[in-house]
């Protein structure tokens, strides 16, 4: 069996975290999580495989932009 590469920066102590994070929440705690990521701050749409790179450069522009 191959080991797993985790992201960049990511131990198994990480995952382990975000896993009991998730596991141990209540349904309510859930929704009240999801709605307050979208609060007006990001919004969520479908775009052609295709234009992903394309987007992620922009999205990535963007960030640049908003730390300067």
């Amino acid at each position: 069996m191959r080991k797993q590469k985790l992201p960049k920066g990511w131990t198994e102590r990480k995952v382990q975290n975000v896993l009991e994070h998730y596991e141990e929440q209540t349904e309510d705690e859930a929704v009240q999580e999801d709605e307050s990521a979208f609060s007006g701050k990001a919004s969520v749409v479908t775009v052609p495989v295709e234009l992903l790179p394309k987007v992620r450069k922009l999205i990535a522009q963007h960030g640049q932009r908003a730390k300067v």
